[in-house]
């Protein structure tokens, strides 16, 4: 069962990250009356919320854009630090109301933050599980069936929370950043539109990924609770 449900969430997320990509691509061929680069739109938007202690960087790859609140660092790919074209506003946009959530202490982006540690011990402990009852039996002598997928149950707990808690830290930030893109004149009439298109299809990715994790929880639980398969 637990197979069909990740396999079926593999094809969506795949489908969703087609469509995402799609969509980058189109808008990315459509220039912002602006012409603002992605790395001047962040730069302008930061100036606009009064923040002056965030760096804006290039870094390699695409789609690898993100802010980092350790180091209060907006890191935009080469494309959209460069672009003069709708996707790079949005994206850069986007980014930087991660910043603007930082420094206004937006609480779910203070949570989400808080959890990162405790996301990455829950991952590591449920690879732990998973090859330790394949490759050892003694792992079955020391805990019986019903512990070990409590614990499971437990770690996949705390991934799907953090995957619902990023949920509203994203779509937030999308909406900061599309009500700044509006009132700033940085992305008019269809070049707006477009840019709310591509950053619902990003957030999309969010939502899947959440299904995904609740779906795998539930599985783990009937499983904890003896439900058939």
């Amino acid at each position: 069962m637990i197979w069909v449900i990740l396999i079926g969430f593999m094809i969506l997320s795949w489908l969703v990250g087609n469509q995402l990509k799609s969509r980058f691509k189109k808008y990315a061929a459509v220039p912002t009356s602006s012409g603002l680069s992605g790395a001047e739109i962040a730069e302008k938007m930061l100036r606009d919320n009064n923040i002056y202690d965030v760096q804006v960087m290039s870094v390699q790859g695409q789609l690898t854009d993100h802010y980092n609140p350790q180091n209060k660092t907006i890191n935009l790919s080469h494309d959209v630090y460069n672009g003069r074209n709708v996707s790079a506003a949005a994206v850069a946009a986007h980014e930087t109301g991660h910043a603007v959530q930082h420094a206004q202490a937006y609480s779910f982006l203070q949570f989400r933050s808080a959890m990162v540690p405790l996301v990455g011990l829950s991952s590591k402990l449920m690879n732990i599980i998973f090859i330790a009852s394949i490759l050892f039996s003694f792992v079955l002598s020391v805990f019986s069936f019903q512990q070990m997928i409590l614990i499971v149950v437990l770690a996949q707990g705390v991934i799907t929370l953090f995957s619902l808690v990023t949920l509203p830290v994203e779509f937030d930030a999308s909406n900061r950043a599309l009500a700044w893109l509006n009132a700033s004149g940085i992305t008019r009439g269809t070049e707006y539109d477009n840019a709310k298109d591509a950053l619902k299809w990003a957030a999309m990715t969010y939502v899947v990924s959440a299904l995904a994790a609740i779906s795998t929880l539930l599985y783990y639980v009937t499983m904890l609770t003896g439900g058939d398969d």
